[in-house]
């Protein structure tokens, strides 16, 4: 079978070469640790057999296990922990957070990449976030000895259906697994259906519950003082927008603004490579407008528009938000996580598409702390919230609420995954 899979896998990343290469061409993705992709262990990494690896795809992977990865290192202060990404902005956060040293990209799912990092680093444990079951890595991995656990796994309503019709074939790659810690009830049901061993797996909670903010941004004092000292009323910050949506945000704004009320918005699109495209809808849209990464700190804000074109402001910018709208959510994306605002107690909007976060959002429904809005209704639902002070304090209050009350997921998580290692010892 693994054999096999490789087989199919190298001849589809033939096929798809060429497009590939034009991502890498145009927009600078997948170029950036190619080499260690393929298995080239980076000379920086330390390494100190018996560590622990932690997994992580992207930035919303890195800072849910962000907690986890420091009590692991707190709880085993004897044992390396490093960290991989497949994104390159999830590699950039990681960086940061953990020092370059711990940290690598995620080598492709061939057993001729996986094995240098496996000889070198000789994991006594295997840390994958969400839903990484890589066939190859797996079966590697668990042969050099290693455990290995999935956290805040989650079966998304997209991939289930296609999970469940190859069950037969996954039910081998899943037994390779030693412990799965889902978000919820609902993704135990799942993981037990599409094949993983139901004594292994269990309920842990949402570990992105846990995610707090860190220390504070130079840009959000920045704004702050600009926000009070011009006195604008209503800053909207719109997160983690998708292609389509960045249109009907400026929209929003324009009429927010033309209706006489002192406004400022934070248009934050989800991916990199199309900063330059949203730029031109700015410029497009006769808003003033400034980039992040080009904004001298002397302009007058009220009316305008910042484009943050950085990685990693955009969670701490929330504090700043009147109003939260999460993206990826009024097109059919799947949404993004509104866990983010949720900490600083500030009232958050989020379009009808949000199955990629359905436990959370009907947690949040559930307690009155989201607004769930539409294209059409988007502006009056902004308008309704911006001249409503107790309305945004009552939701901005149970969004806060909420998390406080379903926190806990590193807690229990950590005490799991920490039994596998000799024990607990």
């Amino acid at each position: 079978m693994y054999l096999l899979y490789s087989a199919l896998l190298a001849l589809a990343l033939l096929v798809t070469l060429p497009w590939w290469i034009v991502q890498a061409l145009r927009h600078g993705k997948y170029r950036a640790g190619l080499g260690e992709r393929l298995g080239r262990v980076p000379v920086r990494l330390r390494r100190q057999p018996g560590c622990i690896w932690a997994h992580a795809v992207s930035v919303g992977e890195v800072l849910a296990v962000g907690r986890l990865v420091e009590e692991l290192q707190r709880r085993f202060p004897g044992r390396a922990v490093v960290v991989s990404t497949t994104t390159a902005t999830g590699q950039k956060l990681a960086r940061q957070r953990f020092g370059d040293e711990n940290v690598f990209y995620f080598p492709l799912d061939f057993a001729f990449a996986a094995r240098p990092y496996l000889r070198a680093l000789q994991p006594a444990l295997v840390v994958l976030a969400e839903t990484e079951f890589w066939p190859a890595f797996l079966r590697v991995a668990r042969a050099s000895g290693a455990k290995i656990a999935v956290v805040n796994a989650r079966i998304s309503d997209r991939s289930f259906p296609r999970y469940r019709v190859s069950r037969f074939l996954l039910r081998r790659v899943l037994a390779k697994v030693d412990l799965f810690l889902a978000q919820s009830d609902e993704d135990v049901r799942r993981l037990r259906a599409i094949g993983a061993p139901a004594e292994r797996v269990q309920v842990s909670g949402n570990l992105k519950f846990d995610i707090r903010a860190g220390a504070e941004l130079a840009i959000v004092d920045a704004l702050a003082r600009h926000l009070e000292r011009e006195r604008i009323a209503c800053t909207v910050v719109c997160g983690s927008t998708v292609e389509g949506e960045e249109e009907l945000c400026l929209d929003m704004f324009r009429r927010l603004r033309d209706a006489g009320r002192g406004a400022f918005l934070v248009l934050a699109p989800r991916h990199p490579e199309r900063f330059d495209a949203v730029a031109g809808l700015c410029r497009a849209s006769g808003l003033d407008f400034w980039r992040r990464s080009q904004w001298t700190g002397t302009e007058p804000l009220s009316g305008g528009v910042l484009l943050l074109d950085t990685i990693g402001e955009l969670r701490g910018l929330y504090r700043l938000a009147t109003i939260a709208f999460v993206g990826g959510s009024l097109v059919p994306r799947g949404g993004h996580s509104i866990l983010e605002p949720a900490q600083f107690g500030v009232p958050i909007m989020a379009g009808p598409h949000t199955e990629n976060f359905r436990e959370i959002t009907d947690i949040f429904l559930r307690e009155k702390a989201l607004v769930v809005t539409t294209a059409e209704t988007f502006f009056a639902d902004v308008q309704r919230l911006a001249g409503d002070a107790a309305l945004r304090r009552e939701l901005g209050g149970n969004a806060l609420r909420t998390m406080e009350a379903n926190a806990g997921a590193t807690e229990r998580t950590l005490e799991a995954v920490a039994s596998l290692l000799d024990g607990g010892a």
